[in-house]
Order: C-alpha cells, then sequence, then structure tokens
C-alpha cells in the first residue's frame, strides 16, 4: 500500500471513529433528556394527583346533626352541646358559586356538624338586583322560611341548589317549588299557601339587606369562622377547610 494509500486509510478510521463518537454522545444526551423530561411530568403529575386528592370532595358519612330553624330565616346544625367554633354560611340559592359550594363542600360541612366539630348557621340571603335573578331569588328563599322542620328544611335547602335555574331565565317557579317541598318530606299543612302567597318575600327583603350591611359582605359564598372570613382559596377545598375548622376548635 502506497502512503497516499495509507494515509487515506488512517483518515478514514479517525473519521468513523468519531462519527461514532458522535452519535453515542448524541445517544447519551437524548437519554438524559428523555430521564429529565420522565422525572418533571412525574413530578408534575405527582403535583396533579396530590392536588386532586386535597380538593376530592367528601360524602355524606351518615346522619346528619340536627338541624334547629330560626326565627330570623337561619338555621343552625349542630350536635347538642356545641357552641363553637361557628362557621356561617352567607349564601344565595340562585347563585351559582354558592352550588358550587354546596356540591364540593356541602358534604364537609355536614359532616364536620355531625361529629361535632362545628356549629353551622346557614344564612340564606337574596344578594341580585336585576331580573330575573332576584325574583327567583325571592322565590325560592322565600319557600325556604316556609319549612319550620329543621330535617325538611335542610333537604329542601339542598333541593333548591340542585334545581337552581341559569341566571337568564326565570326559574324556581311557585308549582315547583311547592312540588319540590313535597319531594322532600315537607307536610307542613301551612307550607303550600305559605310558598303561593309568598307569605315571608318581605321578611327575606328586610333580613337580607340587613345581613349585607351588617356583616359587610361583598357577595356569596361568604363563609365566616368565629367571625372572621375564610380565605376562597380554602373554602373550596374540602381537606382545607375541614383542617382550618378543626383547627379553630383547637
Amino acid at each position: 500500500m502506497s502512503k497516499a494509500a495509507r494515509g487515506a486509510s488512517v483518515r478514514a478510521r479517525i473519521a468513523a471513529q468519531r462519527e461514532a463518537e458522535r452519535k453515542q454522545e448524541q445517544r447519551r444526551r437524548l437519554a438524559t433528556i428523555i430521564t429529565v423530561v420522565v422525572v418533571v411530568l412525574a413530578v408534575i403529575g405527582g403535583g396533579w394527583w396530590y392536588a386532586a386528592q386535597q380538593s376530592k370532595s367528601e360524602t355524606v358519612a351518615g346522619g346528619l346533626a340536627p338541624v334547629t330553624v330560626q326565627s330570623d330565616g337561619t338555621a343552625v346544625m349542630a350536635k347538642a352541646g356545641v357552641t363553637s367554633p361557628v362557621l356561617d354560611i352567607y349564601e344565595d340559592p340562585q347563585c351559582p358559586i354558592c352550588k358550587q359550594l354546596e356540591e364540593i363542600s356541602g358534604p364537609t360541612i355536614k359532616n364536620l356538624a355531625a361529629e361535632g366539630k362545628v356549629k353551622v348557621v346557614y344564612h340564606p340571603l337574596t344578594i341580585f338586583s336585576q331580573e330575573p335573578t332576584r325574583s327567583n331569588s325571592l322565590r325560592a328563599a322565600s319557600a325556604l322560611r316556609c319549612v319550620s322542620d329543621g330535617k325538611q328544611w335542610i333537604a329542601f335547602h339542598d333541593r333548591l341548589f340542585k334545581e337552581q335555574p341559569r341566571e337568564t331565565v326565570e326559574g324556581f317557579k311557585i308549582d315547583d317549588l311547592v312540588k319540590w317541598g313535597h319531594d322532600v318530606g315537607v307536610t307542613a299543612p301551612g307550607f303550600d299557601s305559605c310558598v303561593k302567597d309568598q307569605t315571608q318575600q318581605a321578611a327575606q327583603e328586610q333580613f337580607s339587606t340587613k345581613t349585607l350591611q351588617d356583616q359587610k359582605l361583598q357577595g356569596t359564598p361568604t363563609l365566616k369562622l368565629n367571625g372572621q372570613q375564610i380565605d376562597n382559596n380554602t373554602i373550596f377545598v374540602p381537606s382545607a377547610l375541614r383542617q382550618e375548622i378543626i383547627n379553630a376548635g383547637k
């Protein structure tokens, strides 16, 4: 083999070796990138899973704590002898965010009351000023005032949120309210006429105006624990809400 040929052969081997090293380095880099991506995705996925677990709604474990309807239209849910901490819930039956709160954190609140860890006070309000939401809210909240039995009150309260109409349509019609009351077991002889005549409408309007002013409420839902408003980032995370209430009782 000539000197020139030998030189060409050496250069070819060197080039091939360099190409092999370059491809090997590429494979190492790709493997590193894939590993990093997998780790990041695992961390993100774990974060999503943790967040999902934290925000997961409870189910009502068993029987509810006794409910007592007050003369002002509020209702107290608490086991005998439980006086603190006090959780005040300001809500409007026509408020979509209130419906979400009931769906997400309502079971947690009921469970805590049944466990004897909190005294819950429901304040049904009418906060809307425009139609048809104002009239919808007034009809529903006034009908709720027609229920004096505590067990029936909470059942009707929950049914109202379940049947909540869209904000742009007329809903909570009188005949429907009467029917839903019967569906959940309201048996008081004066219930039908109270709802149909909207006997409690004036009282509901006065109560709402006074409560909004006295409590300086900016909207609903508003939850106060021992008089202090709970952050919205907490009230829609059942596990966080549970912990805050438990901590307040220590």
